[in-house]
């Protein structure tokens, strides 16, 4: 089939992630800001949904074209092939996006990329003047105009890919699932050593652990709405659902703790992380995360604190982190990260972080400290016949 150009959608500042996985699942890409430019084929849309951890959507760019008037923008986008992407009865929807551009009321743009595409259904499939049913699979359209090129894209995910399908139920200011797996990726972690999620909520860390540890497909518990598109092979589905059934190692043992001072959330955790399919992979602890007692000398420690936005006040964030720098500095084998928008946690933690990196929890701007622990001693390599 012929090369398609995709776009992984990604919170700022994790974009190189995104390439990451992107170039780990065989495929070339280029990063920009926010998104991350994949060389394709409709056939490889299965496996960019099922496996991309930390991206937002996975979009298909029907075409960029520069548009400058109403007139340049239904020109550019009655010519786009559309009648090879979906069928007569397709129900979509436009959507759009403006920044710098001489094309500035979205809606007008919405209605214009609409019309168009209309006409060019009716068109390609010879029936001047029809109503379209819309009645068939989903097509969610994008129209977005960025110094006056028009990017048209289609959303393959459907609804967002840190929808896992996992966490029905969640904590009031929960951590997305995307931004847990990005966390966890900027760590030192490997699935051999503890893995402590100190402040659990509603799990998401820990079972984002989990799937990691045990190499399990974040999509394999959802669906998405390009499975129902004719334009993308049944058999694409089949095989990618299937390689990432024979990839998991669904049994692998992990040392992964989630820990909450609220019975409440242990519960919905558990509850949680038995949907993902993981509840055997993790323990979970009723206990305040200042009264960590690591049994292991060497892991990871990890946590999305409470940090204002929630209802404690500053006097009790300040003792909390006091409270939990204290007590991880007694296990200097371990390294520490923890994500939270509170400007002063380094001084309120006791030390300065031996790296930090701006990312975005939602809407907030947050720091990810990163405190680096001692390494673990290394193995002596077993000694060959020849030196024996």
């Amino acid at each position: 089939m012929a090369k398609r150009k995709l776009i992984a959608t990604a919170a700022m500042g994790i974009e190189a992630l995104v390439a990451k996985e992107v170039r780990d699942l065989g495929y070339t890409c280029e990063v920009e800001n926010g998104r991350v430019y994949i060389d394709a084929e409709m056939e490889d849309i299965p496996r960019l949904n099922l496996w991309l951890r930390t991206a937002d959507r996975v979009k298909l760019v029907v075409a960029e074209f520069k548009a400058t008037t109403f007139t340049e923008l239904f020109d550019g986008v009655v010519e786009l092939p559309w009648t090879d992407l979906m069928p007569w009865d397709a129900r979509f929807i436009v959507d759009g996006r403006s920044v710098k551009s001489k094309l500035f009321s979205i809606r007008d743009c919405q209605k214009i990329t609409e019309k168009a595409i209309v006409d060019a259904m009716q068109r390609g499939y010879n029936k001047p003047g029809e109503w379209l049913p819309k009645t068939g699979a989903f097509y969610p359209i994008e129209v977005a105009l960025l110094k006056d090129v028009a990017t048209i894209t289609i959303d393959t995910s459907g609804e967002a890919l840190h929808r896992r399908g996992y966490r029905e139920l969640h904590s009031q200011a929960p951590l997305k699932e995307t931004m847990a797996a990005a966390m966890i990726q900027l760590t030192n972690w490997k699935p051999d050593m503890p893995f402590y999620d100190v402040f659990t909520g509603s799990g998401t860390l820990a079972i984002e652990a989990a799937l990691i540890g045990r190499n399990i497909a974040p999509g394999l518990n959802r669906e998405f709405c390009s499975q129902d598109w004719p334009c993308v092979p049944k058999k694409a589905w089949y095989e990618a659902i299937n390689e990432a059934n024979e990839k998991a190692d669904w049994d692998k043992p992990l040392k992964i703790y989630g820990i909450d001072l609220d019975p409440r959330m242990v519960k919905l955790a558990k509850d949680n992380a038995e949907l993902a399919d993981v509840r055997d992979a993790i323990t979970f602890v009723h206990s305040d995360a200042a009264a960590l007692k690591p049994k292991e000398e060497y892991g990871v420690i990890i946590g999305n604190p409470p940090y204002g936005e929630r209802l404690q006040t500053e006097e009790e964030i300040i003792d909390l982190y006091e409270r939990i720098g204290q007590q991880f500095a007694k296990y200097p084998g371990y390294s520490v990260y923890m994500l939270t928008s509170y400007e002063d946690f380094e001084k309120a933690y006791g030390r300065p972080a031996t790296k930090r990196r701006k990312l975005y929890n939602g809407n907030i701007e947050t720091q990810y400290y990163q405190f680096f622990g001692k390494r673990p001693p290394r193995r002596p390599k077993e000694a060959t016949s020849e030196s024996k």
